[in-house]
Order: structure tokens, then C-alpha cells, then sequence
């Protein structure tokens, strides 16, 4: 399937991303993909934007609430157009509900806290009341933390706030936003952790990560992939190369596989690429 595929800004302007060829093999499982490529960061930003707004009015009408997983990076920078024109004023911000697809075990006003980078990024420029965000308690250990959270989630599910997919058996989210690093990394599933195999549990923990800081609690692969859609946000010329692996020749036989090729979702996973990131493609 290929298509050119065109958003129109609210600024009477547009933005075309052309979808790329990408060979079926290279992908986690056979789950409905698309890979946009943009020409600038800033079109990534406006298209994820619209894109998310969307999806937004979709859930809201559908079930009534929208459930959006949250990532750290350059993810929350590339939402800023969330927070503006538009939408600031037309998504009903009161039925969405944030968690995180990862967090760093450290207080949450600490600067390598993913909520802390949320915060000030996104949530405290838009109305989502408190009691729909979903932070870690980080009066915790990892392993304890990693714990409290899936208990949470269990509790919601259990309250019916949270649905199950009917395929995995595992909480299912609405939208999952997802960055990678460049050794291929999703969430805080590394390469090189054997924790990123975890198929039982929903929320995992890790003490040696080898980005810091050390300590963290992440979802596994089972949770990430029941997700209705997933977007992978991919920018700059550091990312060519993983970007390469997972959407183009594939990894080199016998290496260990990255855990950024093993995305997939139930619905669609649909790939963000500025031209800076797709240029090896």
C-alpha cells in the first residue's frame, strides 16, 4: 500500500507526507503499519499533532475516555503543537487519561523524571484533571514501583476504566507514543536486558540500565503491542542508522535483534520519520 497523504494546518497551509514502501518482512508481526516521512521536525510536530486530536475525538465518542501512554526523549517536545491552535481548545482534555510507557525511579520533580519533563511540557499547559494522571510512586523501590503500578492498572481494568484486549489478554490503550534511542531501544526495554523477553508481566523493572539513571519500571512488549494504535515519533540524523534496521534492510544475521523491530500493535502502528531520520531509507 502507498499513499501521499496531506494535512491541512490550521494556517491554510499543508504538509505532505508521503508514505513509504517498506517490505512486510521487516516489521515485529503482521500488524497493519504505516511509515509517513515529513521534510522537517516542525511537520512532524504539526501532523503528530492532528493526528493525535484525532484519535482523541475518536475514543472520546467510542468509549467515552481516551487512554494515552506517554514516553521521555524528544517525544513531549514534538507534542507541543498539542498545547496550541486548535487544540488546545477543541480536545476535551476531561475524558483523556496519561500514563507512561516508562519511568526513571527517581522523585518525580527530578530532572531525569519522564513526568517531570511531561509537566512542564504538556500536562501543565492543558486541563487533564489530576486524577487521570497516572505517575509512578516514587517513594519506592524499582521493583516495588514496577509492582504498584501494574496493581494500578490491574484496579482499572477491574473498574472497567481500562479494557482488555480480546487478543492478548493484556490492558489494552488507546494510544501509545513512542520514541526509540539509537542502540534501538523502546520504553526501557534495552538490547542488552534480558527483561525486554518479559511476556507475563505488564509492568517490569530494571536496576542496570545502560542509559542513566540506572533505575527504572517499564511496560513489556505484551502491554506495549495490545495497544489500539501506536506512533513511533523518530527525528534526526542520529536515528538514521536504527531507522535503517527497522523499517529497511533489517538487522545482520545473527545479531541480536533490536527491540525497536519488535513494535506492533493491534490497530495501527504508524511510524513518524523527518527526512533527517529516514534519510538512509
Amino acid at each position: 500500500n502507498v499513499y501521499l497523504v496531506v494535512y491541512s494546518t490550521a494556517l491554510s497551509s499543508f504538509i505532505v507526507a508521503t508514505e513509504l514502501v517498506i517490505p512486510t518482512a521487516s516489521m515485529a508481526a503482521k500488524t497493519k503499519t504505516k511509515v509517513l516521512k515529513f521534510d522537517s521536525e516542525e511537520d512532524v510536530a504539526v501532523a503528530l499533532a492532528k493526528y493525535t486530536a484525532d484519535l482523541s475525538e475518536k475514543y472520546v465518542k467510542q468509549k467515552g475516555s481516551f487512554s494515552v501512554v506517554l514516553s521521555g526523549g524528544t517525544l513531549i517536545d514534538t507534542l507541543r503543537k498539542l498545547v496550541e491552535s486548535p487544540y488546545k481548545d477543541s480536545v476535551d482534555w476531561s475524558k483523556w487519561l496519561i500514563f507512561w510507557v516508562d519511568e526513571r525511579v527517581v522523585p518525580l520533580d527530578h530532572e531525569d523524571s519522564n513526568y517531570l519533563l511531561a509537566y512542564r511540557g504538556f500536562l501543565s499547559k492543558v486541563p487533564i484533571p489530576a486524577s487521570n494522571i497516572y505517575a509512578i510512586n516514587d517513594k519506592k523501590s524499582p521493583e516495588d514501583a514496577a509492582d504498584d503500578y501494574e496493581e494500578r492498572l490491574k484496579h482499572l481494568v477491574e473498574s472497567k476504566i481500562l479494557p482488555v484486549s480480546d487478543v492478548t489478554g493484556f490492558p489494552k490503550f488507546d494510544l501509545m507514543l513512542l520514541g526509540m534511542g539509537p542502540d534501538g531501544h523502546v520504553a526501557s526495554l534495552f538490547p542488552s536486558r534480558q527483561h525486554r523477553y518479559e511476556k507475563k508481566r505488564w509492568v517490569t523493572f530494571i536496576t542496570d540500565s545502560p542509559k542513566p539513571p540506572p533505575p527504572r519500571i517499564t511496560f513489556t512488549f505484551p502491554v506495549i503491542n495490545s495497544a489500539s494504535e501506536i506512533a513511533m515519533v523518530i527525528t534526526g540524523a542520529d536515528l538514521a542508522d536504527t531507522t535503517k534496521i527497522a523499517l529497511g534492510d533489517g538487522q545482520t544475521p545473527g545479531s541480536t535483534p533490536l527491540p525497536c523491530c519488535e513494535v506492533s500493535a493491534e490497530g495501527e502502528l504508524t511510524w513518524f520519520l523527518d527526512k533527517d531520520a529516514a534519510s538512509k531509507l
